[in-house]
């Protein structure tokens, strides 16, 4: 399975992401790579939307992968059991 490199962008309302596909690799280590240099230069740009990020994901193919980056995440309860 492709791992694949997205920028992603909360839309205005917040609920919804813009999902803008960079490229796809075979192996992890050079999509890893990548994702790495595009998050330092979105850090490091101050026209950078806000909240825009550098997402690598693993999944089938592309649908799949928008699929999981679009899907909402709950969020995590830090020291409850």
């Amino acid at each position: 399975m492709p791992y694949f490199v997205y920028y992603v962008t909360p839309s205005d309302g917040g609920t919804k992401k813009v999902l803008e596909h960079i490229e796809t690799f075979d192996s992890f280590k050079p999509a890893r790579k990548l994702a790495r240099e595009r998050r330092a230069a979105l850090k490091d740009d101050a026209s950078a939307a806000p909240g825009r990020d550098c997402r690598l994901i693993f999944a089938k193919n592309a649908v799949e992968a928008e699929k999981l980056l679009s899907a909402p995440r709950e969020e995590r309860v830090v020291g409850e059991d």
